[in-house]
């Protein structure tokens, strides 16, 4: 048996619940593969599942997406071999840690093109935006996409895959700085929520027609103004809640508003297949390698400073990707 150091909570609350335990770890059964890790990547949804929005069984170690080296694979796995460079994003839990088994089916080979450490900051978010751009509402060149929290991790990837693919992105963002970050990243046009009504200047910069899609992390305070930025038979993504829930409303508020589309997608139930993973992370490889995406990590903490990074991200004071170096 080898010890792995692996980041687990015993109770919801804040970054304090988090904690560094020690914990035995086997060999890969059928179907699975044991992955030295050397970093892990930090995501909201780590938060949400933290601090109780997303209950989880308790005690459950955290994290949803990490890279590293295969060390062992077990009878079944016909895709990786030992030593392979991998990543992956994937459920349930378990990502912060420097060793772990776990299912096969969605650890991808990474390119030679590809750090470990580039390969632990882009999965969940690179694959976040494949979904959201080509698996939800399939986009075309021409379109036009509101996408807030364009300066984050899932956001700046988005800015580039738009700018790539002949799709007009107007980002939010809450500082000045940030829009910067957004339009150096390819964002066509980018807003400070925190200055302007976001609403009235989509409104302005599409000459009173709205946005095709509107693409919302942050949930409860952008929700109802997001539905006055499409046009009609538009599509709302909401794919998380930064600020909080969305809280009932009304369906009929759809039909007044223009026969509006609204969905709530996650990442794995895109995932959830393996050929469909890895066509996904194939695309998003791609995409990567010839530089029309670029990975930008924002912020490097120790596996032993967890608690600190995620006060980092709930205060919104990070940019691009966060990881865990193990």
């Amino acid at each position: 048996m080898t010890t792995a150091r692996v980041i687990i909570f015993e109770q919801p609350g804040g970054p304090e619940v988090l904690k560094l335990e020690h914990r035995e770890v086997g060999e890969p059964g059928p179907g699975q593969v044991r992955i030295r890790q050397q970093a892990c990547g930090l995501n909201y949804i780590d938060i949400y599942q933290r601090s109780g929005v997303y209950p989880m069984a308790l005690p459950h170690a955290l994290g949803m997406e990490a890279a590293g080296i295969v060390e062992a694979v077990g009878d079944g796995v016909t895709h990786l071999r030992t030593g392979d460079r991998v990543a992956y994003a994937a459920a349930p839990p378990g990502a912060y840690c420097d060793l772990r088994v776990m299912s096969a089916a969605q650890v991808c080979r990474l390119p030679d093109g590809i750090d470990l450490r580039t390969g632990a900051a882009m999965m969940l978010q690179g694959l976040t935006v494949q979904y959201l751009f080509h698996r939800t509402v399939p986009l075309k060149a021409g379109d036009t996409v509101l996408f807030h929290a364009a300066a984050g991790g899932v956001g700046l990837i988005a800015c580039q895959w738009a700018r790539a693919s002949g799709i007009r992105l107007i980002g939010t963002a809450g500082t000045d700085e940030k829009c910067a970050l957004a339009l150096e990243h390819g964002a066509d046009a980018a807003i400070n929520y925190e200055r302007e009504d976001f609403a009235a200047r989509v409104r302005d910069l599409t000459n009173g027609r709205g946005v095709d899609v509107v693409m919302d992390s942050i949930g409860a305070a952008t929700f109802e103004r997001s539905l006055d930025c499409l046009r009609p038979v538009g599509m709302l993504i909401s794919f998380g809640n930064a600020s909080g829930k969305v809280p009932p409303f009304d369906l009929g508020i759809l039909g007044a508003k223009g026969s509006l589309q609204i969905t709530r997608p996650t990442l794995f139930s895109h995932i959830a297949q393996h050929d469909t993973c890895q066509q996904m992370a194939a695309q998003l490889f791609g995409m990567v390698e010839s530089g029309k995406v670029k990975i930008l990590i924002g912020q490097e903490f120790g596996l032993e400073d967890v608690a600190n990074a995620h006060r980092q991200m709930e205060a919104r004071a990070t940019t691009g990707s966060s990881i865990l170096l193990c």
